[in-house]
């Protein structure tokens, strides 16, 4: 915990004068003192599986109802706060977040099982020129390097946009996402364990969906690695 806290706070963001959530003066790091509050660490109770914030470190009951295709996630965030802030800066013109980000994630890939190359979530070719960079692709490529590992730069491709998710449900997400991912590089994909890159984990629909390209291409595992994850809550009674 708290080499994490050192990352985040002193390590992985660069001296400067204004907060990197908020946007106020700070000269001490790029995250002040109230927003660092307000940034959760995924280091205590998770879930074995999909690696989510649990109140108890057993297998949630979303996993337990629906194993999800890979084989286990990690995310060092929670997304919520000061978290969801920064991951909504690196969508949209903070790509310089890459690598504070790649940090956390290495340093939470440390006692993961080994995988041998890397993948990431794809973007259409639209969407990827509106954007000017498919951040997970970034993510990947600084985890590349970190790990030595070889990035797999044309394993997938998205070949249909897909409407707003942020509201839908996991049935919804699933039907959203049918027809979009193509699998490119088979011989690059047989046979290997996988560590696929994401920006966020909600419900796991993206995940599943291109772990079933990955696996019906022939890959042994799949893994899988975002920035953040949300919380899991699970119903009341």
């Amino acid at each position: 915990m708290i080499k994490l806290k050192k990352l985040l706070s002193e390590v992985i963001f660069p001296s400067s004068f204004t907060c990197d959530v908020c946007g106020i003066e700070s000269f001490e790091s790029n995250i002040c003192p109230t927003c660092m509050k307000t940034i959760t660490l995924n280091n205590l109770n998770v879930c074995p599986v999909c690696g989510r914030k649990t109140v108890v470190e057993e297998i949630c009951l979303e996993c337990k109802a629906k194993a999800p295709l890979f084989k286990k996630a990690v995310s060092p965030l929670v997304y919520e706060g000061g978290a969801a802030v920064l991951i909504a800066k690196f969508k949209n013109d903070c790509a310089y977040l890459k690598d504070y980000f790649a940090d956390l994630i290495f340093e939470k890939l440390k006692n993961f099982p080994e995988t041998d190359c890397i993948v990431c979530v794809p973007m259409t070719q639209k969407s990827e020129r509106k954007r000017g960079y498919n951040q997970s692709e970034l993510l990947a490529i600084c985890l590349s390097e970190r790990m030595n590992k070889p990035f797999i730069s044309d394993a997938l491709t998205k070949i249909k946009d897909t409407s707003e998710q942020k509201s839908l449900s996991r049935k919804e997400r699933e039907k959203n996402l049918q027809g979009c991912f193509k699998v490119e590089n088979r011989d690059a994909l047989k046979g290997k364990n996988i560590l696929l890159t994401d920006d966020v984990l909600t419900t796991g629909a993206t995940a599943d969906a291109i772990c079933k390209k990955l696996l019906s291409a022939g890959a042994a595992n799949v893994y899988l690695a975002t920035v953040a994850s949300v919380q899991y809550k699970p119903e009341k009674g």
